[in-house]
């Protein structure tokens, strides 16, 4: 089993930045990928960034050159530095983790609220 927790959330106006973590804990050794996901209301959720295990990254257009994911293996924590935020990046943001290439494990979510 994997657990994965947020934290970092909050409130900022636009053009302000935050950093979001994610601590997986648990069967950490099976963990393929990581990656930050975002549904905002009335939305389906959407992809923001990827990490592979060796460390190559993925983003969404709409991220990218703002937003930068991290990993640190030794705590087994993804971040995900959002800088430049707008009020559409207004969202719940969750962690997701794929296990053994085809299991997924999310975290519970953590709000982001950009003001403009």
């Amino acid at each position: 089993q994997v657990q994965l927790v947020e934290s970092g959330g909050g409130l900022v106006q636009a053009g302000g930045s935050l950093r979001l973590s994610c601590a997986a804990s648990g069967s950490t050794f099976s963990i393929n990928a990581m990656g930050w996901y975002r549904q905002a209301p009335g939305n389906q959720r959407e992809l923001v960034a990827t990490i592979s295990k060796s460390g190559s990254t993925n983003y969404a257009d709409s991220v990218k050159g703002r937003f930068t994911i991290s990993r640190d293996g030794a705590k087994n924590t993804v971040y995900l530095q959002m800088n430049n935020l707008k009020p559409e990046d207004t969202a719940v943001y969750y962690c997701n983790a794929i296990r053994y290439a085809t299991l997924e494990v999310w975290g519970q979510g953590t709000l982001v609220t950009v003001s403009s």
